[in-house]
């Protein structure tokens, strides 16, 4: 048995490690399109959140064991096509994520000023891909959302820059966030306090920035039937509603820290309000938000009353978003792979040997426990096709010579980077922290991320 895994993230990892345990003795190949693995775990988590970035260590475990062969640097659909792993491979798994921001529909979201915030995010991680610098101008921004990923760019961009030193955080990043004027960041969620997606302890942290003061409004407080129903199913609900209250309960007069995090709900963005400026563009000048009322099932609706808050930007923390792969179906619509518990469709019909997993899989939501559950379904049902002989042996013909992918992208030019050059630039990674007393410091550029990689350059 021979299997390309596609994503080098918690969801390829898992599916490769229940595979290699389900089926003993399957060629196992994980790709990814970075010289680096680890996926979000690595550019999706904010870097003062190391307990989070530990998920690594257990991912190291895994790779490090040698039956799970790690092939980077490798761009599907343009270093090789997915026609090409099927000719070579018994099955493929489709583990490539969610990277991209899920659009948010509202008259001034291309202004200068509005952001997403998964690039935002791939920013403050050091992720090769996007620019070096980052425009933080604004002395009040808005972040639109209401889970974690809203509060890690709200506390990114209140935080200050020397109480992040002892992370992972790039020198560009803390010279960019060292330079930002801002002093209030306003977090705006259109449901309320129950409603909200924020996990306890990612919200509790919140309150423990030093010199930034969370402000809740008493008067965004409102709990329906179905808010009641949710906090008595669920323990980690009623926990943020308690964190929140009492937040709300605080004096305003108490609030004397030089930045500001506000949390609003019952507030639906509307529109992004644009002013031009001295050269006659127009710029990101508020956050228009109707406020809304609660239906009494936990969902809500506009009640005609608008807000303006003035804002020099806005971050779109609404959800992430998968992204075509060549040669492989693909929904528009929800932004994933079509697919019956990891059996990739077309046209409603499994696609023999191919199959998916992770957020491509079953769309941006769920923590590193359902990466888990969602790669042994995959699994399972990738294990019976082969007791079916389903999809198995289909890319060569008896007898045929198997061709070994990493020998063809190395002929076709590609510098492909592999689990010993990884350990070769995380040790380089971890001696640049020792001299600055850090756990590690990242390596940016992509180019000079290979070279460490690849260990007859490095030689």
């Amino acid at each position: 048995m021979r299997v390309a895994v596609v994503g080098a993230g918690p969801a390829g990892i898992y599916a490769s490690d229940i595979l290699s345990r389900t089926l003993p003795g399957t060629s196992i190949d994980l790709f990814d399109r970075l010289p680096a693995p680890y996926g979000l775990v690595r550019y999706g988590v904010a870097p003062d959140h190391p307990r989070i970035k530990a998920i690594v260590n257990a991912l190291d475990k895994i790779l490090g064991r040698g039956d799970i062969r790690l092939i980077g640097n490798v761009e599907l659909g343009t270093d090789i096509a997915v026609e090409e792993l099927r000719e070579h491979y018994d099955a493929v798994v489709l583990a490539t994520g969610a990277i991209r921001d899920a659009a948010l529909d509202v008259p001034g979201v291309d202004l200068p000023g509005s952001f997403g915030a998964a690039d935002f995010v791939s920013w403050f991680d050091g992720h090769p891909d996007v620019p070096r610098t980052w425009p933080l101008e604004a002395r009040e921004i808005a972040v639109i959302g209401a889970g974690n990923v809203a509060l890690d760019v709200a506390r990114m961009l209140a935080k200050h820059p020397k109480d992040l030193a002892p992370t992972e955080i790039p020198a560009n990043v803390a010279d960019g966030l060292a330079a930002s004027p801002v002093t209030d960041v306003h977090v705006f969620a259109r449901r309320g306090p129950a409603q909200a997606k924020f996990s306890p302890l990612e919200l509790r942290e919140l309150g423990h920035v030093p010199d930034v003061d969370v402000i809740v409004y008493p008067e965004d407080f409102a709990f329906d039937a179905g808010s009641e129903a949710a906090m008595a199913a669920s323990n980690q609900t009623r926990q943020v509603v308690a964190t929140l209250t009492d937040w709300a309960l605080n004096d305003p007069a108490a609030a004397t820290a030089s930045r500001r995090i506000h949390l609003h709900f019952l507030h639906q963005p509307v529109e992004i309000v644009g002013e031009p400026g001295d050269d006659g563009v127009a710029r990101v000048s508020a956050l228009r938000t109707e406020r809304t009322e609660l239906t009494g099932d936990g969902t809500s609706r506009g009640t005609g009353t608008v807000v303006d808050t003035p804002v020099q930007a806005v971050y779109r923390a609404v959800g992430y978003f998968g992204s075509p792969i060549p040669g492989v179906p693909f929904d528009d619509v929800h932004g994933v792979i079509p697919n019956d518990g990891g059996r990739v469709l077309l046209d409603g019909e499994p696609v023999p040997g191919l199959y998916a997993t992770g957020w491509i899989k079953r769309g941006p939501v769920g923590l590193i426990g359902h990466t888990k559950s969602d790669a042994q379904e995959t699994i399972r049902n990738l294990a019976a096709d082969v007791e079916a002989g389903i999809g198995l042996r289909a890319r060569v013909a008896e007898g045929a010579e198997q061709v070994d992918v990493l020998a063809l992208l190395e002929e076709r030019g590609v510098p492909v980077t592999t689990w010993e050059g990884w350990e070769l630039l995380s040790a380089h990674e971890r001696a640049l922290g020792e001299v600055e007393g850090r756990a590690r410091v990242k390596v940016v550029p992509r180019e000079e991320m290979t070279a460490l990689s690849r260990p007859s350059l490095v030689r």
